[in-house]
Order: C-alpha cells, then sequence, then structure tokens
C-alpha cells in the first residue's frame, strides 16, 4: 500500500530541508504521543545506515520499530526504510525549489506486509484508504504552515 502527497511550502528549500531533519525536535514531538524513541547515530549528525527503535502502543498492542536512513541528499532528499513486525516500511521525502522562497514537497510512504499478521493490517489500511489519505494530507498541510510560521518567527 502507498499513501502519497505533495504540499507547497513558502519558504526556501534550505530551511525547509533544515525543518526536515531537526530531529531533536521530531523525536520530542513523538515522545510528546506517547512514543519511546531512541537514536542509533554512530556521529551527531546522521549518515546513511543511522536510526531509531521506537516502542509504541498501536491498536492495543506494545510494538516495536526500527527506523534507518537510507538516503541522504541535502537539500533535495530524505529516504527511510523502516520495520516492524512483518512490515516493511519506505518513506522517500523529496524537495523541490519551485522559486528561491517556495518549496514543493513530495512525501510517498509505502507499506509492504511480509506475514500473514502484517497482512491483515495492511488490509484493514486499504479498506480505510481514503481517510487514511484525508488525514495524510492534512497532517502534511500544517507541517507546512509550521515550518513558515517558524521562518516567519525568524525573520
Amino acid at each position: 500500500m502507498q499513501v502519497t502527497a505533495t504540499e507547497d511550502v513558502a519558504a526556501p528549500i534550505d530551511h525547509v530541508f533544515a525543518e526536515l531533519t531537526a530531529f531533536d525536535a521530531i523525536e520530542r514531538q513523538a515522545l510528546r504521543r506517547g512514543i519511546d524513541v531512541r537514536r542509533k547515530f554512530r556521529t551527531g549528525r546522521p549518515a546513511i545506515g543511522d536510526g531509531w527503535e521506537a516502542q509504541f502502543r498501536f491498536r492495543g498492542k506494545e510494538r516495536t520499530a526500527s527506523i534507518e536512513l537510507i538516503g541522504y541528499e541535502a537539500p533535495n532528499l530524505l529516504h527511510f526504510s523502516g520495520a516492524s513486525g512483518g512490515l516493511e516500511t519506505s518513506t522517500l521525502i523529496e524537495l523541490v525549489p519551485l522559486s528561491p522562497n517556495r518549496t514543493r514537497v513530495n512525501v510517498t510512504f509505502k507499506m509492504a506486509p511480509k506475514t500473514l499478521s502484517a497482512r491483515l493490517l495492511v488490509q484493514s489500511f486499504k479498506l480505510a484508504r481514503s481517510s487514511i489519505n484525508t488525514r495524510f494530507k492534512k497532517r502534511m498541510a500544517q507541517y507546512a504552515r509550521d515550518i513558515e510560521g517558524k521562518l516567519a518567527k525568524s525573520a
């Protein structure tokens, strides 16, 4: 199953990329949502192969997930791979400069089940595809407005 969203942000590409790679802030946001996140970085800045371990509750069960950075081309691309149980994920974030002060963000999230229980989970997501797409696009739009707000405050 694949979910995609495209959002235009009224900010330069370097600022948008800096916000997307502000992993400290993203980790704090995950902690506020009840997700226990641990870094697996070899250095202070993430490099290809570095990642995170996460623990969270989903559908009444404790789950663990590992996320790995598999592509990093500043300021145009971030690519993450993840695994939780029998579910493998891929998240591709592409940034395209539309003008000096406008950036298009394309996000593609793919899920590939590897076990029967993961197939059942993905099947339930497919049944709710339209509401998942709507929520994903709304969250992307809100994140874009947050980035624009941070740029306005710093200017």
